[in-house]
């Protein structure tokens, strides 16, 4: 049977369809154009998200071993209880490799803060192709460090720190949670929640039957891996290229955390995912997986109110609340 849009999905999704149409096409490798569109679609629709008076933002500054500096903000809900160290979450946002920013994302953290209590730390790492390969990863590894040795200034238990991020950001949290076993992080890291994750480079032809319902294209993923790895290595089968930049290359995923992932059956990056989440399963670590049929990328900011992005939140909330 074709593929086709769950019904509730494609109600939220049609009336905007026009506005969609009407939008400038990048070209491939035209970087500017996409971090404008995207980050404009995505405005729109997250700024509708409910507020989170009780949670308080704050920026904090960390430098890295290479001697960049960089901003990690927290959220965290006020009057926490404060008998305890509880668990904490370090957050990498989306954006493809080349766009996004804390700020883009901010009100929904919040309200995932709200609805979890259990505090968010995300880093604004370096975007490509300004900054290249594993400098993305690096950033966001430095800072789960730094919020590994700073937990108690958090009231935070180091033993129960997870790393979280949707799209290219599940992707870095996926390169993190490597880079974290293969340095010997101590305490390990307790999860990674990985939510319809970019891990792999090599996935830059169009699937024929799926392109047409894909919100992220073939050709935002060219331009994504090709910005951030470079032409010559982006997509090619016998390169070397990093596991911590694209984590489906990883020789072996055992020792990872205890593993969420869930991704939309029109997503380009669904069968990578599928593949990702068996590897961890067949190392016999804990794997919780979900395909939601008839929703493409980033489904639940078009259709927040859709049965589909209900049960997507319920799952996610409570793998968050779950180290």
């Amino acid at each position: 049977m074709a593929l086709k849009y769950d019904a509730e999905y494609f109600k939220a999704f049609e009336p905007i369809i026009p506005m969609l149409a009407a939008r400038p096409k990048p070209a491939v490798h035209d970087i500017e154009g996409r971090r404008k569109g995207f980050e404009a679609a995505i405005a729109l629709f997250t700024g509708s998200l409910p507020e989170s008076p009780d949670v308080e933002q704050k920026e904090h500054s960390i430098t890295t071993p290479a001697g960049v500096t960089l901003p990690v903000y927290s959220f965290i809900q006020k009057g926490a209880p404060s008998e305890m160290p509880g668990p904490a979450i370090l957050h990498c946002h989306g954006g493809g490799m080349i766009l996004g920013s804390v700020a883009m994302v901010a009100q929904g953290i919040a309200w995932q803060v709200q609805q979890t209590g259990v505090p968010i730390f995300s880093v604004e790492y370096r975007l490509a192709p300004e900054s290249r390969g594993q400098n993305l990863v690096e950033d966001c590894y430095a800072s789960l460090v730094w919020l590994s040795q700073n937990a108690s200034k958090f009231n935070v238990d180091p033993a129960r720190i997870a790393v979280f991020g949707e799209s290219a950001g599940g992707g870095i949290a996926a390169g993190v949670a490597l880079m974290a076993r293969d340095k010997g992080l101590s305490p390990p890291l307790a999860k990674q929640i990985l939510i319809y994750p970019m891990i792999d480079d090599r996935n830059l032809i169009p699937n024929e039957q799926l392109e047409p319902f894909a919100f992220w294209k073939a050709e935002d993923n060219i331009t994504g891996w090709t910005a951030l790895l470079g032409a010559d290595k982006a997509g090619k089968h016998d390169v070397d290229v990093s596991e911590y930049c694209a984590p489906a290359r990883a020789k072996s995923v055992a020792n990872l955390p205890p593993t969420y992932i869930d991704i939309g059956g029109l997503d380009i990056f669904r069968d990578e995912d599928i593949e990702y989440a068996k590897r961890i399963a067949m190392e016999d670590i804990e794997v919780e997986f979900h395909l939601y049929p008839g929703v493409p990328h980033a489904f639940e900011i078009i259709a927040p109110n859709a049965t589909v992005t209900k049960r997507a939140w319920e799952h996610r909330l409570k793998a968050m609340m779950s180290f």
